[in-house]
């Protein structure tokens, strides 16, 4: 195993700390855990924590700031956070708005999130959740119950968060947040795995001609394996699993193109070439696209694409103002 690191007991609290020192006016550390936080409090508005295993960047941190998240939780990479660091998250964001919690549809998450959100409710704070469950590949594996949930909520975040600002109530921010889940939908491929530091050897082989189908954002096992195809065929293959979920006939949509850490800009804008065609081709207008990483695994060679339905409501609060380290509007 080739990495920058220092130790591997090291890896995710001095990631932290130079996100924080690269991004002192986005973000604070708190002192227990690796959890971060707006440097400036929001106060009066709904709050929004989310956050999952580290190896993700820019996602979670990168998106606390005005207008996205307030709070983001760091576990060890591809393990979820404890109760723990989630609750202080939530205590050091809370106000009398309340605090909603984006979880990713992965059992650790959800179960940690969960018991964090009633720690915080006996303490009086008000506490809503939702759980993202976007991608389309595999409905249930041996991390979820139902779909997993994959880049599609970085929309969550912006979408929801915007509608904080605006001074919303947390059921509100919760049902635009409920709405964007209930219309994004994504899938992934790759062709080179990633290696998680602990353990120094890739999760997972592929031969140099084959490609994984539908894989998850920890290297879970896709679809199916199959030799590698061209760009055109692998985008088309899916998109036709994700346009098959959702009739988006004669809607507006959002698209991301995201690359999994070691996909070059120059595939993913191949790649969304023929996405662009794709949707172009049945009739649906491209409102928005945004291509670049969004949502990692590591160094994994691979991508996914995400489709959101839009209405009036999600397209105006998808332009909303937008300050942070990784995403701004």
């Amino acid at each position: 195993m080739k990495k920058f690191i220092n130790g591997t007991d090291q890896v995710e609290d001095q990631m932290i700390q130079g996100m924080v020192k690269a991004y002192p006016q986005y973000l604070r550390k708190l002192d227990s855990g690796n959890v971060v936080v707006r440097a400036n409090k929001k106060e009066g508005k709904v709050a929004l924590i989310s956050g999952g295993g580290s190896g993700h960047e820019p996602a979670h941190g990168g998106y606390v700031g005005e207008g996205m998240l307030d709070a983001a939780v760091a576990g060890a990479v591809f393990t979820s956070p404890t109760p723990d660091q989630v609750y202080e998250g939530i205590k050091a964001i809370a106000t009398d708005a309340g605090v909603l919690m984006v979880i990713k549809n992965y059992t650790g998450d959800v179960m940690n999130f969960e018991m964090a959100g009633e720690m915080a409710e006996a303490d009086g704070i008000k506490v809503k959740q939702v759980v993202v469950n976007d991608d389309v590949a595999v409905k249930d594996s041996l991390y979820t119950v139902g779909r997993r949930g994959v880049a599609g909520t970085v929309f969550v975040h912006k979408i929801a968060g915007a509608k904080a600002e605006t001074g919303a109530s947390l059921d509100e921010v919760q049902a635009v947040a409920q709405k964007v889940i209930d219309n994004v939908r994504t899938m992934g491929a790759a062709i080179r795995p990633c290696t998680v530091p602990a353990a120094g050897k890739p999760g997972f082989e592929l031969a140099e001609d084959e490609m994984e189908i539908g894989i998850g954002i920890h290297g879970e096992p896709g679809t199916y394996r199959d030799k590698i195809k061209t760009a055109d065929e692998i985008t088309t293959l899916l998109m036709d699993k994700i346009l098959a979920d959702i009739d988006y006939t004669g809607s507006e949509v959002a698209v991301m193109v995201n690359g999994s850490g070691a996909t070059p800009l120059m595939e993913l804008f191949i790649i969304n070439n023929k996405v662009a065609d794709i949707l172009a081709e049945k009739g649906i207008k491209v409102y928005k696209t945004l291509v670049g990483e969004y949502m990692t695994s590591i160094e994994m060679e691979g991508f996914s694409i995400s489709v959101l339905r839009l209405d009036d409501e999600l397209k105006t609060l998808l332009d909303a103002k937008a300050d942070t380290p990784a995403f701004k509007a």
